[in-house]
């Protein structure tokens, strides 16, 4: 019978909205001019949305008259500031597409993403952590042949903004009159495992209905206020952060440019934030600077952990000691614009920490034998496709890339194991290739992870394969042990015995300070293998 099979489609009353984001910016503008638009607490800039408004106009006049035309790429570099957002609603205006390069990249990945996506201009930080901005722009310069001019926010920021004198009303105004909402607004670079990044290449109509049905599915009004510590280079912070505010008159506040659990809690308790976001680690951060010092976090109400499943005890603890007892679970990929399937209001907690949610508005899910491409049944692992208004339109001057991931009738292939149950819940198992296969058994790192986060001294923990010449593979555990405690693999090993199938307990296990991370605050698990394998002097399989 069809229903047994794992396909379901997300109805809605609500119609997508078949707008620009600069049209729908300017409704949300019209309704609630003097409400909060935007706070950047590490720049102290604060800004009503007709404010916000008023300076994406400026902004938006600035880059036309730098000489950028509809469709040319302008580059973005820097860590979370308020000139970012202003950025990415002033181009979206006049139909030049951002183009978001990753804060930790270095010399040689910048040259490849000016390249490939042949950016004219490009706007940067001076410099963020380790990294010169302004010293790596100009070594890439001799490397690339479409960079026409920079603009650095520290230093000629204002110079720029004077620009906009020379470009009329009606002039802007004719720009966003031809734009179309399946024009390409965003290329966001994402880091396959291998090769060189891929430019996720996204329309108007896939990131700006995104934003507004994750909104839909969080309750939001023009009375909520969203801390944002995630990056905004990443589709976290800019879609389901900015642009889930803006469609839903919400107020955006940045705590500072790069997360910072202490600066996070400070904002939220001052600007009586109701909503927080971040990924399980940023979580456990958070609550662990939660138990040093007291803050009142009264205001929150909800917010979004996204990135990686989390682990339950880390549920409980955000709804018991955050207050966020209406935080939901969001599941998917930049590809998809990126959320697909999203824990509602009212989720029971096991279907919170055991899956993803269920199907976003407007979009189906199939989930299929990666070898046979025929869809399983209910209750089988299989790899998640998902379908509709949200998927890419391509990988940016990558055919080939793009005929790999999304097939002729438009699915996008995710490479997730996952599992749809008879209510329709999504339950992620990992990705096909982090699955561990030891001597024939299929593992999930992430069955093992829950159960050791539920060991008290544990404050994080890790799980990847690692090569064997017996098995094939054997599990590792990495470790991040509570302030103040000790651990010894003896324990943990005591720990696991009789309580998890003896092939699932790790046989290597690293007790570590920190884990290998992307900048949008992902564990690196090939990096972790990469280094196992040098420590351990285990041969590549």
């Amino acid at each position: 019978m069809n229903t047994q099979l794992s396909y379901v489609h997300g109805d809605s009353s609500i119609p997508l909205l078949g707008e620009t984001i600069g049209e729908n910016l300017k409704k949300t503008v019209k309704k609630f001019p003097k409400n909060d638009a935007l706070i950047c607490s590490h720049q102290n800039y604060r800004a009503t949305y007709e404010e916000f408004y008023e300076q994406t106009s400026q902004v938006a006049k600035a880059i036309l008259h730098l000489g950028a035309k509809p469709g040319d790429r302008v580059g973005i570099w820097s860590p979370n500031r308020y000139e970012w957002v202003l950025l990415q609603y002033a181009t979206a205006r006049i139909g030049v597409i951002l183009v978001n390069i990753n804060p930790a990249y270095r010399t040689s990945e910048l040259i490849f993403v000016l390249n490939q996506s042949q950016i004219k201009y490009i706007f940067a930080s001076l410099s963020f952590k380790t990294s010169n901005y302004k010293k790596m722009v100009d070594d890439a310069r001799e490397f690339t042949s479409t960079l026409v001019d920079e603009v650095f926010f520290d230093e000629n920021w204002d110079d720029f903004l004077k620009g906009a004198a020379h470009i009329s009303d009606e002039e802007l105004q004719n720009y966003e009159n031809q734009i179309q909402f399946d024009d390409p607004v965003n290329i966001q670079y994402t880091s396959g495992t291998t090769g060189f990044p891929k430019g996720v290449t996204l329309s108007h109509h896939n990131i700006l209905n995104n934003g507004y049905f994750i909104g839909i599915r969080l309750h939001y009004t023009e009375k909520d206020r969203v801390c944002i510590p995630v990056p905004f280079y990443h589709c976290f912070g800019m879609v389901i952060g900015n642009l889930c505010c803006t469609a839903h008159g919400s107020t955006m506040v940045i705590p500072n440019d790069s997360f910072d659990p202490k600066l996070t809690l400070e904002v939220v308790e001052k600007e009586k934030c109701t909503s927080l976001y971040g990924v399980p680690t940023m979580f456990i951060a958070t609550l662990h600077e939660l138990d040093l010092k007291n803050y009142d976090l009264s205001s929150l109400r909800t917010g979004v952990m996204a990135g990686a499943v989390c682990p339950p005890e880390v549920m409980k603890r955000v709804e018991n000691q955050m207050n966020m007892k209406e935080v939901t679970i969001c599941y998917g990929m930049t590809e998809t614009s990126p959320v697909s399937t999203q824990t509602k209001i009212g989720t029971p907690f096991e279907k919170q920490i055991h899956s993803v949610g269920t199907i976003h508005d407007h979009l189906e899910i199939k989930i299929i034998n990666p070898e046979t491409g025929k869809i399983v049944t209910r209750g089988e692992n299989g790899e998640l496709c998902t379908r509709g208004y949200s998927v890419m339109l391509k990988y940016w001057d990558n055919p080939e890339a793009t005929h790999q991931v999304l097939d002729s009738a438009r699915w996008m292939h995710t490479g997730d194991l996952a599992m749809m149950d008879e209510e329709g819940y999504i339950h992620i198992s990992g990705r096909i290739k982090d699955l561990i296969i030891r001597g024939g058994e299929n593992i999930s790192p992430k069955e093992i992870e829950d159960f050791l986060y539920q060991y008290p001294n544990v404050l994080d923990a890790q799980v990847i394969g690692v090569p064997s010449e017996k098995f094939g593979e054997e599990v590792m555990a990495w470790i991040k042990v509570r302030e103040g405690f000790s651990l010894t693999e003896e324990e943990l090993v005591n720990f696991c015995k009789g309580q998890i199938a003896h092939y699932k307990v790790p046989k290597y296990w690293k007790f570590v300070q920190e884990f290998p991370m992307t900048i949008s605050g992902k564990v690196r698990k090939v990096e972790m293998r990469e280094m196992a394998i040098k420590e351990l002097g285990l041969g590549k399989k």
